[in-house]
């Protein structure tokens, strides 16, 4: 295959094997990266999702099912891809979760779930890919915010001060690195129609007595003034492109892609 800048890097993508994780994982594929999922699934669709990309795509896959919120867990992935792949060249931090309660009646093992999910875990993934990344004088570093890490909606209180604070973590880690070739960037998408957001969009559609269609329309814009959704595609071709030499450059942003949420 020609024209695949990203031949002989390696991509690590937690939460890789579903929804926008899946969908910067094909991108990256189709660039030319290793590619190394995460995530939770039935180990025999897993087994099929490694052996479709690698032949898609020609490149070589690996599948660690590390637990997002047990440190020793990401430490051991991490240290089993760097073994095997020799480095993590791009990390894509997108593993997490949500909850929705009012701040008196959050549950707190959700709370800390959720923080350890969205945040705690990229600070883990982050700090041990930075050696290797340091060694070779090139990384990419893409955590996967939100729209909520920019700005606030009432009951996701969790999930709002996790995106928010990985925005926060994006920024210090370029900072850090500004003088080297190793940048991080946040993405923040809208609504993503996700297997997440398709249970939203069917619990609307039973609560309100309307179709699926509306439901979706109804939700969309609440938020989003374009009235569709952002894909996994779009955000993998962003991606691609921070991952890009034209991207050298962009270091700390909080890049959202979310229909004109944001710009309200």
């Amino acid at each position: 295959m020609q024209n695949r800048p990203l031949a002989g890097k390696t991509a690590l993508i937690t939460g890789s094997t579903s929804g926008i994780g899946l969908g910067i994982a094909q991108a990256l594929a189709a660039q030319g990266a290793d590619i190394v999922f995460n995530g939770f699934g039935d180990a025999a669709q897993i087994a099929d999702l490694q052996k479709q990309t690698a032949a898609q795509f020609n490149v070589k896959t690996a599948y660690f099912g590390a637990d997002m919120t047990q440190p020793q867990q990401i430490e051991q992935m991490m240290n089993d891809a760097i073994a095997q792949f020799g480095s993590v060249d791009i990390l894509v931090n997108n593993a997490g979760i949500q909850h929705v309660a009012n701040v008196e009646d959050f549950p707190v093992e959700r709370w800390d779930a959720v923080i350890a999910i969205n945040l705690t875990s990229a600070f883990h993934t982050t700090r041990l890919a930075l050696s290797t990344m340091k060694r070779n004088n090139w990384g990419r570093i893409i955590n996967i915010a939100s729209a909520h890490g920019l700005v606030a909606s009432a009951g996701k209180s969790a999930y709002v001060a996790s995106k928010h604070g990985i925005v926060g973590l994006t920024k210090v880690t370029a900072l850090e690195n500004a003088q080297t070739g190793i940048t991080c960037n946040a993405i923040c998408p809208g609504w993503v129609l996700t297997p997440l957001v398709q249970k939203q969009v069917d619990a609307r559609a039973a609560a309100n007595g309307v179709s699926i269609d509306q439901a979706k329309r109804e939700l969309l814009l609440e938020k989003q003034p374009s009235g569709e959704f952002v894909t996994p595609e779009q955000l993998g071709a962003l991606a691609v492109f921070l991952c890009s030499d034209a991207a050298a450059q962009v270091r700390g942003v909080a890049w959202n892609m979310d229909g004109g949420w944001v710009a309200q």
